[in-house]
């Protein structure tokens, strides 16, 4: 249900891109100049990939990210550690109203954890092994806590549809100038010239650049509802505290996959514009954020 009401949304969007349009006379704009185009089915045409490609990404989540990280399942727990580490989950997903996750360890000494999958009662929570040797029992389950409130906050889905729609705009937006440009600037009459291809091309990687800081920034803000969420089902000062562990790993090396940054539980720290496309906020942010402390 959630995976319709928000594809309706975007729909919507794209129809009042379409309407707009329209009611600005842009198609009749893009005419006089010699531009050619059928916004309407060009729409139609970047939805369709812009859209396909997140959901593809987003139902081969799970799948990828045991490969990719190597993740074991923990299927039947075989010590006091992995049997702890299933209850824990088991109750914090009950707590926060969902069905329990695949839970597993993937092998790293970087401390970090993650959540993915299309359905929050279908998703995994992984924890790394580093996390569980280094860290105390009530920060793991602050850290846990934390996953599972991306999880039933529905974030993997909400973050593919705005991927959807950003790309879908991106396209759109790339093959609009590239026209137009071709058009009006290097005279191309019939089909598409050479001034299409590479114009589009820069448009493209120009405009995935602002779209990137646009999902990155929702990304952040994701982070702190997750926390807030972990601080809620494991208690504030465990998820400070989980934190303020993390804040002192925060310079050893992030070795999770680039497609799963974005669901972990930290990111390398950045400064300058480089924070502008990070998916996670300064350690230090979240942490005040928890205490009430406005930066």
């Amino acid at each position: 249900m959630r995976i319709i009401l928000f594809l309706m949304t975007n729909l919507a969007v794209l129809l009042l891109v379409s309407v707009v349009f329209n009611l600005l006379g842009f198609s009749s704009i893009l005419a006089a100049n010699g531009v050619d185009l059928d916004l309407r089915a060009l729409l139609v045409f970047c939805a369709l990939f812009g859209f396909g490609g997140a959901f593809i990404s987003l139902f081969l989540s799970k799948w990828m990210a045991k490969r990719a990280t190597g993740t074991q399942i923990i299927a039947r727990p075989n010590d006091q550690q992995t049997r702890w580490l299933l209850d824990s989950v088991a109750e914090l997903s009950r707590e926060a109203g969902i069905q329990t996750p695949e839970v597993g360890i993937f092998p790293s000494q970087a401390a970090n954890a993650f959540a993915t999958g299309w359905n929050k009662n279908k998703a995994l929570v992984a924890v790394s092994a580093g996390l569980m040797n280094r860290f105390k029992p009530d920060e793991v389950k602050a850290v846990l806590a934390h996953e599972i409130g991306h999880v039933a906050n529905g974030d993997m889905v909400t973050l593919t549809l705005l991927q959807g729609v950003v790309n879908t705009f991106v396209m759109f937006f790339a093959r609009i100038i590239g026209h137009t440009v071709d058009r009006v600037v290097f005279k191309t009459q019939r089909g598409y010239g050479i001034g299409y291809f590479v114009v589009t091309f820069i448009a493209e990687i120009v405009l995935g650049i602002f779209a990137s800081m646009i999902v990155a920034w929702f990304s952040r803000l994701r982070e702190y509802r997750a926390d807030a969420a972990g601080a809620s089902l494991a208690g504030r000062s465990s998820m400070i505290a989980a934190l303020e562990r993390l804040r002192q790993e925060q310079n050893l090396p992030n070795d999770l996959p680039g497609e799963l940054t974005a669901f972990g539980i930290r990111n390398l720290n950045k400064s300058g514009l480089a924070q502008l496309l990070a998916s996670h906020p300064p350690l230090d942010d979240r942490i005040n954020a928890l205490r009430g402390i406005r930066s």
